[in-house]
C-alpha cells in the first residue's frame, strides 16, 4: 500500500538552476509538508511533482518540456496526480506552459512560492489548471516554512532580486529589483539553524555584496559577516555570489578578520576583455578585477578563488578571447565555471549583431577549459602535504572506488576525498575529520592516509537522528525520505 492510498498525498520536487533555486525548493518542500503532504518514497509515483525551473541555463525550456512529456503517460495512469511548474521559466513563460503542456495543473512564479498548496487544492477541486504569476514580491520567501536538505549546512537568503542590467542575463526581469532582509532577521535565522545543529551557512543573494542598498547602508554586508562571527557554534560562513563592481575593501577586511568566514571566494569574471565587459554592461574592467584578487590574497593568503566565464559573447574577437586567457593565467583561479554563450530570448544580447559561430565558440571554449584545468591541477598540487580539517559531506566518493573513500569540503571549499581509516571510527556527515592531502587532481584533493583526528559534532548527531527517524518512518510505511532535489548545476551568476 502506498502512502497516498493511506490518505496523505505525496510530493516530489525537481530543481534546475542555481543555489537560489535549490533554497527555494527547500521552501516549497516545507510548504507542502506543512500542508500535510509527505515526501514520496524512492520508486514511488508521487501524487504531486513540482518543477522549480531555471531560465538562464541553455535549453532550459527544452529540458522542462522534455520532462513534462515524460510525465504525461505516467499521469494518465495515475488519476489524481498533479504537476506544478514554478521558478524563473514559469515567471517568463506564464500561460505558455499550459498551452504547450495542457496536462500541467499549476503554474506559479518566483514571487508567489507560498501560493503553491492553495493552487494545488484549487486545481484539484475545480479540475482546471491554475496560473498565478505575481509581478512583484509581496512576502519575503524566507518567512516561509523550509524543509532543509542538509542538517549540517544551510543556505540563508539575505536578499532577492538584482538591480544590474547585464545584457546576457534575464534574472532581473524574473526576480525583480533587489530586496534586502533586515540584519536582525538574517542573524535570527542563522542562530536558529545553529541551535538545530547546522555548522555551516552560505549567505545567498543575486549580488550578495550589494546587501544593504535597500536600507542605505553601504557596509551592511561586511557588518553582517562580522556579526556571523559572533554566533557561538557557527563554524563556517560562506557567501555567493558577489559582484566585482561592488566588492569593497571593508568586505575583504571582514573576511580576513572573522575566523569563521572561510577563505574561499567566488568572483564572476565573465570576460577578460574590457570591450566585451562594456558590451555585457559589467561595470568593472579587467584591471579592477585583478586588483580585487590581489588585495584578497594579500589579506587571506590561503584563499581559493573561483569564477564564471562566458565564451563567445556577441562580437567577441580572437583578441578579446586572448584577453580572457591572459586574465585567467594571471588570476590563477582554483576553478572556473565556463559557459558557451547562447542566445537567451528576452535579453539585450539576443538581438546583438556579430553573433559568434558555434564552431568558433566551441573551439575557444575547449582552449579555455584546457588552460583552466592545467591551472586548477597546479594549484591543487600545491595543497599536497597540507593538513586540513574537512567537513564530512553526505554520500560516498566515487562509486567504483575500491578504497570506499568518503568526501567533504576543506575550509577553502576544495572537495576532498579521504579514506575513513585510522582507528577513530567511521565519521558521519556533519562531523569534522583532520587529514593530510596525499594527491591532487584538477577538481579535487585526495587524502589516502589515516584520519589524523575525528571530531564528532552536533551536526553529526543531528544527521544520525534524522537517519534513524527516516528508517523508523520507512518501516512503518510512512515514507520519511527527503524530497528529491536534482543536483545543483552551475549557472552563470552575477
Amino acid at each position: 500500500m502506498t502512502v497516498s492510498e493511506q490518505g496523505a498525498r505525496t510530493y516530489q520536487v525537481r530543481t534546475f538552476g542555481c543555489q537560489m533555486n535549490v533554497h527555494d525548493s527547500e521552501r516549497l518542500a516545507g510548504l507542502l509538508e506543512e500542508a500535510g503532504y509527505l515526501p514520496a518514497a524512492e520508486g514511488e509515483t508521487p501524487d504531486v511533482v513540482v518543477f522549480n525551473t531555471c531560465a538562464v541555463r541553455e535549453n532550459a525550456d527544452n529540458r522542462l518540456y522534455g520532462n513534462l512529456g515524460h510525465l504525461r503517460p505516467i499521469k494518465a495512469k495515475h488519476p489524481g496526480m498533479q504537476i506544478a511548474v514554478g521558478g524563473c521559466l514559469a515567471q517568463k513563460d506564464q500561460g505558455e506552459i499550459i498551452r504547450r503542456a495542457p496536462w500541467v495543473d499549476v503554474v506559479f512564479g518566483t514571487h508567489n512560492l507560498g501560493s503553491l498548496p492553495v493552487l494545488l487544492e484549487r486545481a484539484r477541486v475545480l479540475r482546471e489548471a491554475q496560473v498565478e504569476i505575481k509581478e512583484s514580491l509581496e512576502v519575503f520567501p524566507s518567512t516561509l516554512p523550509t524543509r532543509r536538505e542538509s542538517v549540517y549546512a544551510a543556505w540563508v537568503a539575505i536578499s532577492v532580486g538584482c538591480n544590474n542590467t547585464c545584457t546576457f542575463c534575464i534574472v532581473p526581469s524574473l526576480r525583480g529589483k533587489e530586496r534586502d532582509r533586515r540584519p536582525g532577521e538574517v542573524l535570527a535565522e542563522v542562530r536558529a539553524l545553529v541551535e538545530q545543529g547546522v555548522l555551516e551557512v552560505t549567505l545567498l543573494g543575486q549580488n550578495v555584496n550589494t546587501y544593504g542598498v535597500e536600507f542605505g547602508d553601504r557596509q551592511a554586508f561586511s557588518k553582517l559577516l562580522r556579526a556571523c562571527g559572533g554566533i557561538e557554534g557557527l563554524e563556517r560562513v560562506r557567501f555567493t555570489s558577489p559582484h566585482p563592481a561592488a566588492f569593497t575593501d571593508d568586505v575583504i577586511e571582514a573576511m580576513a578578520e572573522t575566523p569563521n568566514v572561510m577563505p574561499s571566494l567566488h568572483m564572476p569574471l565573465q570576460s577578460g576583455s574590457d570591450r566585451i565587459l562594456r558590451a555585457m554592461r559589467r561595470s568593472y574592467r579587467a584591471a579592477r578585477f585583478l586588483g580585487i584578487l590581489e588585495r584578497v590574497r594579500a589579506a587571506i593568503p590561503d584563499a581559493a578563488i573561483t569564477t564564471d566565464i562566458i565564451v563567445g559573447f556577441p562580437g567577441e574577437t580572437e583578441e578579446d578571447f586572448q584577453a580572457t586567457l591572459d586574465v585567467v593565467r594571471e588570476a590563477r583561479f582554483a576553478g572556473a565555471y565556463t559557459f558557451q554563450y547562447s542566445i537567451r530570448p528576452g535579453t539585450p544580447a539576443a538581438t546583438m549583431p556579430d553573433q559568434v559561430p558555434r564552431e568558433v565558440v566551441q573551439e575557444r571554449y575547449e582552449r579555455l577549459v584546457a588552460l583552466q584545468n592545467d591551472i586548477s591541477w597546479a594549484e591543487n598540487k600545491a595543497q599536497v602535504g597540507r593538513v586540513l580539517e574537512v567537513l564530512v559531506a553526505e554520500g560516498e566518493g566515487r562509486k567504483d572506488d575500491a578504497t570506499h573513500r568518503m568526501t567533504g569540503r576543506a575550509p577553502d571549499n576544495r572537495l576532498v576525498h579521504f579514506t575513513p581509516a585510522g582507528g577513530h571510527g567511521r565519521p558521519r556527515p556533519g562531523d569534522m575529520v583532520t587529514v593530510e592531502v596525499t594527491q591532487a587532481a584538477p577538481h579535487h584533493l585526495i587524502a589516502d592516509g589515516p584520519i589524523l583526528a575525528l571530531r564528532r559534532t552536533r551536526a553529526g548527531d543531528a544527521w544520525e537522528a534524522r537517519q534513524s527517524a527516516a528508517c523508523g518512518a520507512g518501516a512503518s510505511g510512512a515514507g520519511g525520505r527527503s524530497p528529491v532535489l536534482l543536483g545543483m548545476p552551475a549557472i552563470r551568476r552575477g
